[in-house]
């Protein structure tokens, strides 16, 4: 089949989508991928929590009209929330969150860094215990529907014994919960990007949770950024490079396939570089946008590296479109007809 042209819409074309009455509250926000997504199916996200400050420059720069509350997710209390957006405790849509991920990655050490403070982002903290505060304010909020994402790596090798109790803490909250690893290259971004999505429907509403479909097609690297090859600073791949990571041009410039998965640190060879005219280079924070499925005109705060690791760290806006469309409509939807 003939596959539509690659297009994420604009951030004023996302603000002018009428609102289709159902309202969200977000936590470890980030630089708001996942409240964009939202955006995108006509969710409006009434408040969200992110702790990291260059992160929180950028959330503030792109959802203007979201409360952000920019404590520790420790601190936050459901009733201080919920009081923030003026619901009672079952009233809110959607909750949802991705607490941080990199103890559980496959991509560095895991095990050792389990119940260890150590560095995340521009912070030091114990992250590998961030699930069970996202529980614990699903358990005091009582949302009809929850969405929390993570890694795949936590269903792989022995942190299956952390997705369990995960598993089981989402539960005994009150929800049917189902956990599936989906693939952004599947959900309309071009990138393979695996990232494992719980969907959890309170359980007296009467409705199983359901997790989008592929597309029948994916879009390619080229797809995305063949406008934007002359657009933005190229920053000289070498600059990475040279910091002791051998250039793997093996995965360099997949122009056919979807890009391999774009990482938060900026120096992943494989998926931190295009090769084109010039030799082999970094992307472009332009090119980038294109390839995690942000808007041409999102804004980004901060260094270089600061934009990558936004980047790198969010849900890619188009995959939550779809699996936020499908809670609107598979889910939300049928609870508002139900007799």
């Amino acid at each position: 089949m003939n596959k539509p042209p690659y297009k994420v819409p604009s951030m004023q074309e996302i603000a002018d989508l009428p609102w289709n009455g159902y309202n969200v509250v977000s936590t470890f926000s980030g630089c708001g991928g996942s409240c964009l997504g939202f955006k995108m199916a006509g969710f409006k996200v009434l408040w969200a929590n992110e702790f990291i400050p260059a992160a929180q420059d950028t959330y503030r720069a792109n959802h203007k009209g979201t409360i952000l509350d920019t404590r520790d997710i420790r601190k936050v209390q459901a009733s201080e929330i919920l009081d923030a957006i003026g619901l009672s405790k079952g009233q809110l849509d959607v909750f949802e969150g991705s607490p941080p991920c990199a103890s559980f990655s496959t991509a560095g050490k895991r095990e050792a860094g389990w119940g260890k403070v150590k560095k995340y982002s521009d912070s030091c903290q114990r992250t590998d215990d961030l699930f069970f505060e996202y529980a614990r304010l699903l358990n005091d909020l009582q949302p009809k529907v929850f969405i929390a994402e993570n890694v795949s790596g936590l269903v792989k090798g022995t942190a299956k014994g952390y997705f369990l109790l995960i598993l089981k803490a989402l539960k005994e909250c009150g929800y049917d919960v189902s956990a599936k690893v989906l693939d952004a290259q599947w959900l309309g971004v071009p990138q393979a990007r695996q990232r494992l999505i719980f969907v959890g429907v309170r359980k007296d509403l009467g409705v199983k949770p359901r997790h989008p479909g592929p597309l029948p097609y994916i879009y390619s690297v080229r797809d995305a950024i063949s406008y934007a090859i002359s657009h933005g600073t190229a920053t000289n791949f070498n600059e990475f490079a040279k910091r002791g990571r051998d250039l793997n041009t093996t995965m360099v410039n997949s122009a056919l396939n979807a890009a391999p998965t774009i990482l938060q640190s900026g120096l992943n060879c494989g998926a931190g570089a295009i090769k084109d005219q010039n030799g082999i280079r970094a992307f472009t924070i332009p090119e980038l946008k294109r390839i995690c499925a942000f808007p041409d005109d999102f804004i980004l705060k901060g260094s270089f590296q600061q934009q990558w690791e936004r980047l790198g760290r969010a849900v890619p806006p188009v995959m939550m479109s779809h699996i936020a469309t499908t809670i609107r409509d598979d889910i939300l939807g049928k609870i508002k007809t139900a007799p």
